[in-house]
């Protein structure tokens, strides 16, 4: 998932995937695990999801804390740590979602869907709206994406004071008349 995701499935040849894998480069060892290049693609994004489902499945076990701000606040911490965490996933959902769609639609959905739902549900919880939840999601994950897959945020500033920001803002858009 590195390599796909620092130079692009097509650019990533099956050699270069052997010698990361501690194969010899060449000599065909991947092919007695993977019938092709596209089979360890789509491993790898199994891989992924299978943490990053793996992770939610414990989150869900926790009960609500009874304070908004404490749960935005984790959420925001969770998503910076997640983006950290998946950014080969990401780059990888990225790059090559148009050209292998049969392979990332469920990675897409699960990642964007499940996510989205989760944090919905919160915000539910204390009268927001699904929109108002993609607003505010969208929000922090474009301030967090552009910051992780460009290396560059769109302000200098502390991530907590970014956290903290974010929060705030998303209490405001709680406490707004509907």
């Amino acid at each position: 998932m590195r390599l796909f995701g620092e130079r692009g499935y097509d650019a990533t040849s099956v050699a270069e995937i052997e010698r990361s894998a501690g194969l010899t480069p060449g000599a065909g060892g991947l092919f007695h695990h993977f019938r092709n290049k596209e089979a360890v693609l789509a491993a790898g994004i199994e891989r992924q999801l299978a943490r990053l489902e793996a992770v939610r499945q414990i989150r869900g076990a926790i009960p609500p804390l009874g304070d908004v701000r404490a749960e935005l606040t984790l959420v925001a911490r969770y998503v910076f740590l997640e983006l950290d965490e998946e950014q080969e996933l990401l780059r990888v959902l990225i790059s090559e979602g148009r050209q292998r769609p049969h392979l990332l639609a469920g990675a897409v959905d699960q990642v964007v869907r499940g996510t989205f739902n989760e944090f919905a549900s919160l915000l539910a919880r204390s009268g927001g709206t699904e929109v108002g939840a993609a607003l505010a999601l969208g929000s922090l994950v474009a301030f967090a994406s552009a910051e992780l897959l460009l290396g560059q945020a769109p302000v200098e500033a502390d991530r907590e004071v970014v956290i903290a920001t974010w929060v705030e803002m998303v209490m405001g858009l709680l406490a707004a008349p509907t």
